[in-house]
């Protein structure tokens, strides 16, 4: 996994407001690989609460590649902390928490073929089916819980990816993909799941496609001087459809269509020996084919509404020696709003706006890293400027007290993370890293809004301790301060989740490749809440392995 925060290249495409995480997929590299493992869950009580268990298996010949993988995850369920109280009239009793089973199964096939050591051409396919339930607001009433689950959520993908090189300094990439989701919300009239007479029983289903494609050339211009060009190509389809169980009226399927381009260009110019310039530039644009929405009786067809974004970076880097790094950067990135933004009726809570616009965050940081002999320390300062942030406005719409999503919020991130880690002697590695935040975002139609959902501190530390050649012991501390939550009704914000939440593994190697661990979560069983209503999971324990040849 590849993370990029505040600066992502433009080459990527779309979106990338706020940064980027690129999930890459290993491939052999030997005539024969295979991995295995699995994990055992166990709850408070070191009660049975469920598992995963995985099998890759690969090679990797002269001229081609194969590799197919599979993965099942089951939770029984997970356990509230001891410190859990509940009060009079609350939805749940502590212990197990109730409604947090879920289970999924993945599998993924890869095939590649490398005519010479230049190129390379791949196809995989990934299938994913997975169920969940959705444990209840603690103290909410009975009117305001969420009686749902989701009978099934699953996932197909189909990727070919090319690498080709054209002559000595030219190199052709391109993606063609379409992933598929298919989804189905069922909500009952209470918490025993059985009857769905009431206006709040229904089923929602979701049909989600989207296809498209990518083409980049990366051109050496000169020794000094890279060049590259990429073009974008997505089409969104939506299809919706829903029962009410009080009416007993399915409703037909609504379509919503939108194709998104992007055209970037990225120069990497060697200003110095020791001293490189990244800019970047990119047009995106959307265009809206359909939407459409269905009530009483009939189809609505929103007005169709198109949108359009520059974007633009750059980032100066400075590596005097191989110890040392440093970096500066500026990109103002865009996010278009999605179709759910726009269109969503949130259950009749809200109306659309079809003319929504993109939003934008203009960001900036400074950074640096360098070895000192066996530590190594990495620190940066950032500072994001965000405008036309989607808020929900509130309006009466046919008598009916509504919100709408509008572009009138506004607002400044900054803050600032270090990290350390260190090889203090051939048995003890230690790290951690820290990072400071301050979110100040204003929605002018709410003077009580606050940023929910990020601490204002978080740090982790770890230790890796071997007393013997093939035992690793590692304790770490994940830290944070309390944030912002709102209430379900969004009458009230409020501070809360601060934790210090202590885990420890062990893990014994029984050869190379080969390992068995034990190990604890939240090993102190600490009580925290990061969202209103949603109590945090408490002590926990497992027992893994895994085998490699």
């Amino acid at each position: 996994m590849q993370v990029a925060k505040g600066y992502a290249s433009v080459l990527d495409g779309p979106g990338a407001m706020g940064g980027a995480i690129n999930l890459v997929t290993s491939k052999p590299g030997e005539p024969l690989e295979a991995r295995a493992g699995g994990t055992l869950n166990l709850g408070r009580k070191a009660e049975y609460a469920g598992y995963n268990v995985y099998g890759v298996l690969g090679t990797k010949q002269d001229l081609w590649y194969a590799q197919a993988s599979f993965t099942r995850n089951f939770q029984d369920h997970w356990d509230l902390p001891g410190g859990y109280a509940p009060t009079e009239g609350s939805a749940e009793d502590g212990g197990h928490r109730d409604f947090s089973r879920t289970r999924d199964w993945r599998v993924n096939a890869k095939i590649g073929f490398t005519p010479n050591a230049a190129d390379e051409y791949s196809l995989s396919y990934t299938r994913q089916e997975g169920a969940k339930n959705a444990p209840l607001h603690v103290t909410d009433g009975a009117s305001s819980q969420r009686n749902w689950t989701w009978p099934y959520w699953n996932i197909d993908s189909l990727y070919f990816l090319s690498k080709t090189a054209l002559g000595d300094r030219a190199t052709l990439r391109t993606k063609v993909y379409r992933n598929s989701f298919d989804n189905l919300l069922s909500a009952y009239d209470d918490a025993t799941q059985t009857t769905r007479v009431k206006g709040r029983s229904f089923d929602s289903w979701y049909a989600d496609t989207a296809w498209g494609g990518s083409a980049r050339l990366d051109l050496d211009v000169t020794d000094a001087d890279a060049l590259s060009l990429a073009a974008h190509y997505r089409r969104d389809k939506h299809v919706e459809w829903q029962k009410s169980f009080a009416t007993g009226v399915t409703e037909p399927h609504q379509t919503s269509e939108e194709d998104t381009y992007s055209l970037a260009a990225e120069n990497r110019l060697s200003l110095a020996p020791k001293l490189d310039l990244t800019t970047g530039v990119s047009f995106d644009w959307r265009d809206l084919r359909k939407a459409q929405d269905y009530s009483s009786g009939a189809y609505i067809d929103y007005a169709l509404s198109n949108g359009s974004a520059f974007n633009a970076q750059g980032q100066l880097t400075w590596t005097p020696d191989a110890a040392t790094s440093a970096h500066a950067s500026v990109s103002s990135r865009t996010r278009f709003p999605t179709l759910s933004e726009r269109f969503s009726t949130s259950f009749g809570g809200a109306v659309s706006n079809p003319k929504l616009k993109a939003e934008r965050a203009t960001n900036y940081e400074i950074g640096a890293s360098h070895r000192f002999g066996p530590v190594e320390a990495s620190g940066a300062v950032f500072y994001a400027h965000l405008t036309n942030v989607i808020v929900a406005f509130p309006m009466t719409y046919q008598g009916t007290s509504v919100t709408q999503s509008r572009n009138l919020g506004h607002g400044d991130y900054y803050g600032a993370e270090l990290a350390l880690d260190a090889q203090v002697a051939s048995w003890l590695s230690l790290g951690g890293n820290y990072t400071w935040t301050q979110r100040d975002l204003d929605d002018p139609t709410d003077s009580a809004f606050e940023p929910t959902g990020v601490p204002t501190h978080k740090a982790f530390v770890w230790a890796d301790l071997a007393p013997l050649a093939k035992l690793h012991v590692l304790p770490n501390m994940d830290i944070a301060s309390n944030r912002w939550t709102v209430t379900t009704d969004g009458a009230l914000y409020y501070r809360t989740g601060s934790y210090a939440l202590a885990n420890l593994t062990a893990r014994y190697e029984l050869r190379e490749g080969t390992s068995f661990s034990l190990g604890a979560r939240n090993l102190f069983d600490d009580y925290y809440v990061l969202t209103d209503g949603f109590p945090a999971s408490g002590r926990s324990f497992f027992v893994s392995f895994q085998a490699a040849y």
